[in-house]
């Protein structure tokens, strides 16, 4: 190539690309869990909603009973017994199913939960079952309301069941069967960080 037709070309400045996707979880919030208070907050804001009763009640039973969303989603009228108090909870992600007792406020709130002709418990207004992303946009609006010092995502509140049943001093071997854990590895993070262990060790 002939060296007179050969220009001299600009250099141009590269910019970085910023890395693309979500960013890590504790760039968003300090925990993956609310506190029993905050929980309570939670609840009432949903129950604060156009569909207060059955909004607080899809709330209740996530954290009682530690569901994750596409359990809620997937419960049964077939899965409870109001006469026994009963709830059966299958677990999806290869995690072990269960039955659990329903506490009083649960058992009143699914009497007087208003049975649709459908065969799950939860449905929106068109009488069909909630999905994922219902549930889940419903509690991200609900810790909004709540005023919650960082953004909330649904599947915080089954943390929360874990870090609270832990705190009150359930072992890890039960909480692991309570949660559906296949492996206790699982279920350690929750009771490695309850304080019950160290209940009174200064007044030894």
């Amino acid at each position: 190539m002939n060296a007179k037709h050969l220009k001299l070309v600009k250099r141009s400045v590269m910019r970085p690309v910023a890395p693309a996707g979500r960013k890590a979880n504790d760039a968003y919030r300090v925990r993956e869990h609310l506190t029993e208070a905050e929980m309570a907050k939670l609840l009432a804001a949903l129950q604060a909603n156009r569909h207060g009763h059955r909004d607080h009640l899809i709330g209740l039973l996530i954290y009682r009973h530690g569901l994750r969303v596409s359990e809620a989603c997937d419960l049964r009228w077939d899965d409870i017994d109001l006469a026994k108090r009963t709830i059966i909870v299958r677990r999806l992600k290869g995690s072990t199913d269960s039955s659990h007792y329903l506490e009083r406020d649960e058992l009143a709130g699914l009497k007087h939960l208003q049975r649709a002709k459908s065969a799950y418990v939860f449905v929106n207004e068109r009488g069909q079952p909630f999905g994922r992303m219902g549930i889940a946009r419903m509690i991200e609006r609900a810790g909004e309301a709540a005023k919650l010092p960082f953004p909330v995502h649904v599947h915080m509140i089954r943390h929360s069941t874990g870090y609270a049943l832990a705190a009150k001093g359930m072992d890890t071997r039960r909480l692991q069967h309570y949660l559906g854990h296949a492996s206790i590895t699982n279920t350690v993070r929750y009771t490695a960080m309850s304080p019950e262990p160290f209940k009174d060790v200064w007044r030894r």
